[in-house]
Parts: C-alpha cells; sequence; structure tokens
C-alpha cells in the first residue's frame, strides 16, 4: 500500500533534483524548468496530503491554484528570457549585468 510517506519522499526527490537544477545550470531555460520541478513537487506534497485528509479537499484547491501560478510564472519567464536573448544574444543568467545603463 502506498502511504503519505511515499508521496513526501517522491515529492522531496523532485524538489532536490529542481533546486540542484536552479544552483547549477547556466542556461536560463533550464533554470526556468528546475523551478517548475519544484512547484511539481509542492503540487504533489498537497495533493497527497489531501489525499490523506477525510474531511476536506483544500489539498486539490490548493493544487490547482498552484497550477495556475505556475502556468503564468511560465509564460512571463519565458518572455523575460526572449527579451534578454535579444538584447544580450546569450541566455546565461550570468552575464545579466549586461542590461545595466
Amino acid at each position: 500500500m502506498i502511504t503519505l510517506y511515499h508521496f513526501l519522499i517522491v515529492g522531496a526527490l523532485l524538489f532536490t533534483m529542481g533546486m540542484y537544477a536552479v544552483i547549477t545550470r547556466k542556461n536560463a531555460i533550464q533554470v526556468l524548468i528546475g523551478v517548475e520541478l519544484m512547484l511539481n513537487a509542492s503540487i504533489l506534497n498537497m495533493v497527497a496530503f489531501g489525499k490523506f485528509d477525510k474531511i476536506h479537499n483544500t489539498g486539490q484547491l490548493f493544487a490547482l491554484f498552484i497550477i495556475v501560478l505556475a502556468a503564468a510564472s511560465v509564460a512571463v519567464g519565458l518572455v523575460i528570457i526572449l527579451n534578454f536573448y535579444n538584447r544580450a544574444k546569450t541566455i546565461d543568467p550570468n552575464k545579466a549585468n549586461t542590461l545595466r545603463g
């Protein structure tokens, strides 16, 4: 039987992989993918807590809210990355100081 502990382990692994991607990558698209992995880990945990809560369905409602926010953040993030690429001709986040003055 799959318990809450199993869901939390998978969520922790997803979050760890996302954090590793955000910290180590030099490509803005890969950093954005890492952020999405971390958001998916939080969604998994919310749904798991909602599944094991017999009284309220708040976990699913929070998960739906996070999915909507994640979709909006990806759209905004991609626009920012494309504008940065048009100006700097690179998607390396370490070169972001080239946008100054």
